[in-house]
Formats: C-alpha cells, sequence, structure tokens
C-alpha cells in the first residue's frame, strides 16, 4: 500500500475513532454523540463544518481555490443488533451496534477532511457525515438540507468482507440493487386453536404466501435477470390456543433493471391474493418503492479506479460482483454523477470475514488508512 505521511499519521487516530463510534453506537436519526465526536475530531483543523444537517449530520468543509466541487459522503448510524462479538471495544449499548462498518466510515471520512484541509485541494471538498442511512431517508434529508447544491462528482466508500483488506473494488454501471419495501396483511377469521374448522386461518395461508412467493423470482423472472423477494418479519396472534384475525408480513424486493422492478408489485399482489383467496383469507399487499439501484457512473469510476492504483497497486484493484445490498448512495447518483468504491476488509486468518448485518461482524482496521488514503487521492484527481 502507499500510504502518503500525512495519511500514515492520523492512522492511530483513525483506528481510536473507530473504536469509540464502535462502542457507542447510535440508531438512524439519534447519531447525536456520534456526530459530536466526529466534530470535535476535525476542531482546529482549518475544516468549516456545520452541525445540524438534515437533523444529525455534519457537512465539514475544505476550500482551496476556485475550480470544481466534490462530495465525499460517509454514513453514521448503527442497527438494532445485539453484538456477540468479543473484542474489547464491543459495543457498550444493548440491542445496537455497528454491524455495517459505518463505525469505519466516519473515522475514514474524518481523517480525510483533516488531511485535504492540510492539502488546501484546487477546488472545494464537503465531507458529509450522513444520518440514517439503513433505509431511513438520510439521504433525502442531506440533499434537502442543501449538501449536494453546487457539487460537480460525489464519491463515496464502502467496507466490505466480502474481498480482503488491501483490495479496493470499484466497478462502472450497476453496482447495488434497488430496494423497495414489502408488507402484507393476510385477513382471515379467528377462532379457537382446538376448532380450527370454525375459522379462517391466517397463519396458515401466511405460510402458505411466504413460500408461494419463492415463485415469483424462480419462475417468473428470467434467470439471467437479478431479482430477490425476501420475508424477514411475521407478526401475527397472540396466544397458543388462539387462531388470530390477521397475520402480517413484511419483507423487502431488490432488483436492478427498472422494468422488472415496475413488475413485480403486481406479481406479488396476484400470487399472495390468490393463495389467500384459496385458504378463505383476504391479503393486502403493499410495495413501497425505496432507493434506486446505485449505478457508478463510468467517467467517475475510471477515475476512481486510477486512485484505487495509486494506492494499492494494479494487481489489488478488481472489480467486484454487483450485489442485491442496497445503498443510498444511489440516490445522490440520480443528480450528480458518482462511484461508490468497496474498501476490502476481512481477515479470515484472524476471524474478521463474518457477513455485514451479523452480530458477529467486525472488520479489519488495516482497511480505515487504505479507505482514507483512496478518498484523499480521488478528490484531488477529481479536482485536478
Amino acid at each position: 500500500m502507499d500510504l502518503s505521511p500525512d495519511v500514515s499519521a492520523l492512522d492511530a487516530d483513525l483506528v481510536a475513532l473507530r473504536r469509540d463510534l464502535h462502542q457507542n453506537p447510535e440508531l438512524a436519526w439519534a447519531e447525536r454523540r456520534t456526530a459530536a465526536r466526529v466534530a470535535a475530531f476535525l476542531e482546529g483543523s482549518g475544516l468549516e463544518v456545520r452541525t445540524g444537517v438534515a437533523g444529525t449530520g455534519l457537512l465539514a468543509t475544505a476550500r482551496g481555490g476556485r475550480g470544481r466541487t466534490v462530495l465525499l459522503r460517509v454514513d453514521m448510524d448503527a442497527l438494532p443488533i445485539q453484538e456477540q462479538g468479543e473484542a474489547a471495544y464491543a459495543s457498550r449499548v444493548p440491542g445496537v451496534m455497528h454491524a455495517c462498518g459505518h463505525d469505519g466510515h466516519t473515522a475514514i471520512g474524518a481523517a480525510a477532511a483533516r488531511v485535504l484541509a492540510a492539502r488546501r485541494p484546487p477546488g472545494e471538498v464537503r465531507v458529509v457525515f450522513q444520518p440514517a442511512e439503513e433505509g431511513e431517508g438520510g439521504a433525502q434529508g442531506v440533499i434537502a438540507a442543501g449538501a449536494l447544491d453546487g457539487v460537480d462528482v460525489v464519491l463515496g466508500i464502502h467496507l466490505w468482507n466480502e474481498l480482503p483488506a488491501g483490495v479496493l473494488g470499484v466497478k462502472a454501471g450497476p453496482l447495488m440493487a434497488a430496494v423497495d419495501r414489502l408488507r402484507i396483511v393476510i385477513r382471515g377469521r379467528g377462532g379457537h386453536g382446538g376448532h380450527p374448522h370454525r375459522a379462517a386461518d391466517p397463519v396458515v395461508a401466511a405460510a402458505h404466501v411466504v413460500v408461494a412467493l419463492q415463485s415469483v423470482v424462480a419462475r417468473e423472472v428470467s434467470p439471467l435477470r437479478s431479482a430477490v423477494v425476501t420475508v424477514g418479519a411475521v407478526h401475527g396472534g397472540q396466544a397458543f390456543n388462539v387462531i388470530p384475525d390477521e397475520v402480517t408480513l413484511t419483507g423487502t424486493v431488490r432488483t436492478f433493471d427498472p422494468v422488472l422492478r415496475g413488475e413485480m408489485p403486481e406479481r406479488i399482489r396476484r400470487i399472495a391474493s390468490g393463495v389467500a383467496s384459496a385458504l378463505q383469507c383476504a391479503a393486502v399487499v403493499e410495495v413501497r418503492p425505496g432507493n434506486p439501484p446505485v449505478v457508478n457512473d463510468p467517467a467517475v469510476a475510471a477515475l476512481a479506479r486510477r486512485a484505487a492504483v495509486r494506492v494499492v497497486g494494479e494487481e489489488r484493484v478488481v472489480e467486484p460482483e454487483p450485489t442485491m445490498g442496497g445503498e443510498d448512495m444511489a440516490v445522490y447518483f440520480e443528480r450528480v454523477p458518482g462511484c461508490f468504491v468497496f474498501v476490502g476488509s476481512a481477515n479470515p486468518e484472524r476471524g474478521l470475514d463474518q457477513p455485514h448485518h451479523s452480530p458477529r461482524f467486525d472488520f479489519d482496521e488495516a482497511a480505515l488508512a487504505v479507505g482514507c488514503q483512496f478518498l484523499v487521492e480521488a478528490a484531488m484527481l477529481a479536482l485536478s
């Protein structure tokens, strides 16, 4: 890795900040301590720091001269997961943890902001510390607050346990899927658990609907197109001997292709309603559009690749496979060309290879300096 002296000098601070944030995670729209910690880290660096962006976000701006404007975006929110890791810096907050690397993203962005301010870039660099990435509208809030006004290029990073530490993943075109939310309410007729023939059981109907929904992808979507329908939660009933009146299913629909995305709600409604009706129940289906797919601009991706090669070398820059995971970076890219880059963070030999959103998620902290160096290099290239 080719780390510059100014990035290397911040390596210990990077790790310390990340661990502090990991121990004190905050959920979407509640990132007040996180924001205060970042503001303190940036104090005295010559950055113009604006707090309260979209409620709990920050915007740090480095101005070195007239020219283009680049936005670097990092996210701050944690997830409602009980951590099962045994690291000394494990979460101190019951039921909340950084299970997707946002603590690392925040630390990387803070260090990159300090380095860029000291370098006095030939233009303007904004680093936005965004709240509420996890499906909660944070990107929309930041944009509404004006953070994207006048920006020419957007760049972002995501620590990625699908790649080893020391590798950067850069891909032009579609990278991450659109994320739509699914809610199905199945209404039946409640009754006694010992007399099911006198009821219309929505629990049984819901079970059949969950299974039948898998045929939407398996039998109605071409194998050459990507789609996912996942039911992630089932809620219904309160007593072991009572058949409830209704059951609610919630889940997600993931696609890349906009035409297919538009077709999925009607397919889900047809199957859910038909299966429920056959079992004397009714299904009410809502598919709520979420973030669009993340599509990297080819020209910005080429720039990002050049920066990546400078940092880790040609042989350690790869083109990652697209993922059905989603990201609200897509909202920025609808307005301004940009590129989202995966920063390899896995180290299987140390057991740091658990998947994102796992209660045992952690990453190799060597990835922090790599991510920081990449953002600095990419920002300077974009301005030149």
